[in-house]
Formats: structure tokens, C-alpha cells, sequence
């Protein structure tokens, strides 16, 4: 038997066993809930925000193609929080897939209101090293910063074929921006080995004990989002299946109270519609409840729910695509949609995988309405960004214990 004949088998029994562990292994029956900001009752739901910077990062020289970011605001306990705002992460390289891409990285300078220059923080060879296997290609890195203030990152990782046989790589920080791996995450309950076809793409949902939620989601076949639990050290829980649709992925998940939580989702189906599924008891058990009113073409979704109680979403829209990004905001229950264009570009061109993530404008600033910033790939070339502030004057929310 021909060597791709023998991977096509072991990738179809892959299939088989990944959706049968993900559906044996469940979340605990005692969970730690969302944390979500109690919002004051007279605080005004803030949808107007105005572009106060903008621009492209840094990207490493010479390097002619990034794509798929992640940003993460930088909490008190890190070591960097007195100086940097914010970090980015992408991968970068000759293309997609090349086998020089490696993770690139860039802190926002508060005092000097601009990135710093870049620098690579994770390669395919120190990751296979690390985990004593061949790495042919990585991508796709997302950021998370635990209670200790210690930042965390999750990278698509292949050893053989392309994305379809990816595993998702943990690694922690041991100093500031330098990560060491940790391990795969082990998401096939049944054979371990066969930790293939899951990737990561979107950021996690912050737990009441300090741990999160990681969506994920696999990719063979068939596609659909998984919930995976991490506790305080970024230790892997469990793994939940969060729809039962079988064309979805890239989850991103929102947190309308600490119970009640909304997963959307790439719509890879005819509808192209963002697929929407909503759990009730903390991620416990999810059930689907159809398709929001927005379109999406087959193309990676961002979504927030801001500190005042609205929610953000930055999306493409189906029958232009990915030369336009829109950001919609909704504000009450079901959801309804207003939606403005941020950029409005000529076919062909690329405004894609959004990420969306609030900051607060200074050091110490608790007492002000927090930034929104929205990162994206800008024309497969470089990453671009936009720092959305609030319009309105609104009481600022309280933190739930």
C-alpha cells in the first residue's frame, strides 16, 4: 500500500475515534463559571466607538507573508503590564505553510503609543525538539494569560500531511516572551497518539477559579467546535462538543452571564450564515439554535462582549467576502445586529481573521470605558490593526467577585 493511501486510512479511523473521544469526554459536574462584569443598571450600552489609532505591526525583515493573529492584554502580575499595553502574536513567513513560518511577536509601547519591533518566539524546530517528534509546519497561535499573570500560548503544529493532521501545542512562558512547550494537547480521549485534526484559533473565556475555556475545533471530513477546559496553570480539564453541526468551526465564544454563554461560528455550509449554539449551565451541555441574521463567507469570526454588556462582532460578509471587514454590535436579547463597515476594499483584496480583545487605556485605568482593539491580516502581508475607543459616557462596570 502507497505511503498517502496508508495516511488517508489512518486519517478517516482518525476521524472516527476523534468524534467518538470527543463526545465521551465531558466537562465535570462541578464547573467554574464565566467571569463577566457586573454592569452597573444605569450604565449606558455603548455601541458608538471611534478609530483613535491605526495601522500595520512591525513585521520581521524580509519576511513577505502573515496571517492569523492573536493579541492579549497584558495583566498586572506580568512583568512587562507597567510599560506594555498589549502583545501580538502571528505567524510569519515566505507563505503559508512554508517551512520557515515561525510565530512572530510585538509589544504596544504605552508611553510611546506604538509597537515595538518584532521578534520570533516559537519555530517548528524547537517545538519538535521539545516534543521529540518532526514538525513540517506551524500556525495559528493564540494567546492567554493565566491568574498568576504568566502568559500562555496554543499553536497549530503538523508532522505529516497539511492542516487536516494538525495537533494543537501548549506552551508557557518562562521568562518575559520566552515560551517553552509544555506539551500536545492530549484531545483524542481514546488514542492519545491520534491527537490530529484539532486546531485553535480564537481567544479563550476567562473562568471564575482562574483557568478558561479554549475553543477549539477538528477538521477532517467533517468540522465542528470543541470547548477545552484549562484550570489555573493552564492544565488541560476536559473537552466538550459544542455543536452537533458537522460544517462549522472556529468557535468564538461570549459570555452573556456567568451561565450562559454563546459559541459562533464559521459557517463552511451553502447558508453562510455565522452559526450560533448556546450553553445554559457553564458549558456543561450546548445544544445549536441555528444562524444569526449575519452573513459570513466561509471566513474567521471575532466576537466580544464588552464591559458595558454590549456585544462585538467583526466579521466578512457572504457575496463580497474577505475585501470587506464590518464590525456589528448588538445589544439586547434575542439578538439584533447594527452593523458599520471599517474597511471596504476592491475585489481580491484580504481583510481577514479578526481578533477582538478590550484593554484598559492606562496602567491603572479602572475607572474609564476600556479600549477595544481589533487585530487582522492585512492582504496576507502584514497584520493590521485598529484601536477603537468609546463615544459615549457611561459609568464603567464593576468586576463580579
Amino acid at each position: 500500500m502507497k505511503t498517502s493511501a496508508r495516511l488517508g486510512l489512518v486519517l478517516l479511523f482518525a476521524v472516527a475515534l476523534c468524534d467518538a473521544g470527543l463526545r465521551w469526554q465531558t466537562a465535570p459536574s462541578a464547573l467554574p463559571v464565566a467571569v463577566v462584569p457586573d454592569v452597573a443598571t444605569d450604565a449606558l450600552p455603548c455601541t458608538d466607538y471611534r478609530v483613535v489609532q491605526e495601522g500595520l505591526m512591525p513585521m520581521p525583515e524580509g519576511v513577505p507573508a502573515a496571517h492569523a493573529s492573536s493579541l492579549v492584554a497584558l495583566p498586572e502580575a506580568h512583568p512587562l503590564h507597567a510599560h506594555k499595553a498589549l502583545v501580538a502574536f502571528w505567524f510569519a513567513g515566505t507563505r503559508e505553510s512554508a517551512a520557515d513560518v515561525q510565530i512572530a511577536s510585538a509589544t504596544f509601547d504605552r508611553e510611546r503609543k506604538a509597537w515595538d519591533a518584532p521578534q520570533w518566539v516559537v519555530n517548528r524546530h524547537t517545538v519538535g525538539k521539545d516534543l521529540g517528534i518532526q514538525i513540517r509546519r506551524i500556525g495559528n497561535p493564540v494567546a492567554w494569560a493565566d491568574a498568576r499573570g504568566r502568559l500562555h500560548l496554543f499553536v497549530v503544529a503538523t508532522g505529516l500531511g497539511g492542516w487536516a493532521a494538525s495537533r494543537v501545542v501548549h506552551l508557557t512562558e518562562l521568562a518575559p516572551m520566552q515560551f517553552k512547550v509544555v506539551r500536545t494537547l492530549p484531545l483524542t480521549a481514546l488514542v492519545p497518539a491520534l491527537n490530529t485534526s484539532t486546531l485553535v484559533r480564537t481567544v479563550p473565556l476567562p473562568l471564575s477559579d482562574g483557568g478558561a475555556v479554549l475553543p477549539l475545533y477538528f477538521e477532517i471530513g467533517i468540522k465542528y467546535g470543541v470547548a477545552v477546559r484549562l484550570n489555573v496553570e493552564g492544565e488541560m480539564q476536559s473537552i466538550t462538543r459544542i455543536t452537533q453541526r458537522r460544517e462549522v468551526l472556529q468557535p468564538t465564544l461570549v459570555a452573556h452571564s456567568p451561565t450562559h454563554w454563546s459559541a459562533f461560528m464559521r459557517d463552511y455550509s451553502p447558508t453562510e450564515r455565522v452559526a450560533h449554539s448556546e450553553t445554559f449551565d457553564a458549558g456543561a451541555h450546548w445544544q445549536d439554535v441555528g444562524n444569526l441574521t449575519l452573513s459570513n463567507p466561509g471566513a474567521s469570526i471575532a466576537a466580544l462582549r464588552l464591559s458595558s454588556g454590549v456585544l462585538m462582532l467583526a466579521h466578512n460578509p457572504a457575496g463580497r467576502g474577505r475585501e470587506v471587514l464590518l464590525l456589528s454590535t448588538s445589544t439586547n436579547q434575542p439578538l439584533s445586529w447594527t452593523t458599520r463597515t471599517l474597511i471596504d476594499g476592491a475585489k481580491a483584496d484580504e481583510y481577514s481573521y479578526p481578533t477582538l480583545i478590550e484593554v484598559p487605556q492606562g496602567p491603572s485605568a479602572h475607572t474609564t470605558v476600556p479600549d477595544v482593539w481589533l487585530s487582522y491580516t492585512h492582504m496576507r502581508q502584514a497584520i493590521a490593526f485598529k484601536q477603537l475607543r468609546a463615544n459615549c459616557s457611561a459609568r464603567p462596570a464593576r468586576s463580579q467577585p
